[in-house]
């Protein structure tokens, strides 16, 4: 079991990007705080050691794509109807930064996270392809695909500088 201290270092080290991927898949607070619990509580019972930094940072990101996943296909969240509640984010409404999101936010949940770990984590392509397990082409696909999306929806370029 991980000790206090090192759970306050992952903790101020990947909180933000663990409530990040949250968002991406969940739609309120509070099941992102779920998440977030949960995620913890199985880093400090895991007796898995890091070879590095980014190792233990994709172990975070995967492990909360994963308990998003399985809440995602819970019972309860099957027969309970949510709607998103951007507030949470924290943005004027009626700029354009609040599109973006708003836009990312209607995005197949596969396109979501490539987006998201690619322009907002900066992960490469062959990196997100191991945070994710999935094939490399596909992860290329996916992104063209979610830009191409992207584009369609907010009438733009806003994602050729990368």
């Amino acid at each position: 079991m991980k000790d206090s201290d090192d759970l306050k270092r992952v903790i101020e080290l990947y909180s933000n990007i663990m409530r990040r991927v949250c968002f991406l898949y969940m739609k309120q607070d509070s099941d992102v705080d779920d998440i977030f619990q949960n995620v913890f509580l199985k880093y400090t019972k895991t007796k898995k050691s890091f070879q590095c930094l980014e190792h233990e940072k994709a172990w975070f990101i995967r492990v909360t794509i994963n308990e998003c996943k399985n809440f995602l296909g819970s019972w309860f969240h099957k027969n309970v109807d949510f709607t998103y509640d951007f507030d949470q984010f924290h943005i004027e409404k009626d700029s354009l930064e609040y599109d973006i999101i708003y836009a990312i936010q209607k995005l197949e949940k596969k396109y979501k996270i490539v987006i998201y770990l690619y322009y907002y984590e900066g992960y490469s392509m062959v990196e997100i392809a191991d945070i994710l397990r999935k094939n490399e082409n596909t992860i290329y696909t996916w992104h063209a695909r979610a830009k191409n999306i992207l584009k369609k929806e907010l009438g733009g370029d806003y994602f050729e500088s990368r």
